[in-house]
């Protein structure tokens, strides 16, 4: 994403968001005693929860379930395409792979392979049944597909402090950074 597609949030909506993921399990009431300690930020739990609430809405952040790194074995599937048969078949296999429940993240790159896929099944023998089927399925618009087992997932998760970066933006930002230090 260039920096002019960026969403536009404000410091204090950074601050609510950094707070969150950093206390995932609080409730808005303790959200709220949070925000004003570490930020000096003063609002209700049901401000914090309608903000929390609309920034959810515009798809600033998405609550997501994610189970234990130890229940899959992750694989990474990397595409690229047989480029005289994308037009007739790239959308099935786009939409295909964006509803698939086994597919944990799915992105585009600058390489070989456009497509990429961050994937969790329970065995190998079942991402082997899964890899099967998908090229019977999609098999015309690919040109090479390559399959990494992601064998120890050492992290599994979205750090608050990623959001440091963007509150040092701005003043209001570097304020609510000063107030936490």
């Amino acid at each position: 994403m260039d920096e002019d597609d960026s969403f536009d949030v404000s410091p204090r909506d950074i601050a609510i968001l950094k707070a969150r993921v950093d206390h995932p399990t609080s409730s808005t009431r303790e959200l709220s005693r949070i925000l004003e300690e570490e930020y000096g930020i003063t609002l209700s739990h049901n401000r914090i929860n309608e903000i929390l609430r609309t920034m959810s809405e515009q798809e600033i952040f998405r609550e997501t379930i994610l189970p234990n790194r130890e229940i899959f074995r992750h694989y990474l599937f990397r595409i690229s395409f047989n480029f005289p048969n994308f037009e007739d078949n790239w959308r099935d296999c786009y939409d295909a792979l964006q509803s698939d429940p086994h597919v944990l993240m799915f992105f585009t790159a600058d390489s070989n392979y456009q497509w990429h896929a961050i994937s969790q099944f329970r065995t190998d023998d079942e991402m082997e049944r899964w890899v099967h089927n998908f090229f019977k399925e999609h098999g015309n618009l690919i040109s090479e597909f390559h399959n990494t087992m992601l064998h120890s997932v050492h992290k599994f998760q979205t750090e608050a402090a990623v959001f440091d970066t963007i509150l040092a933006e701005t003043e209001e930002g570097r304020q609510y950074l000063e107030h936490d230090e």
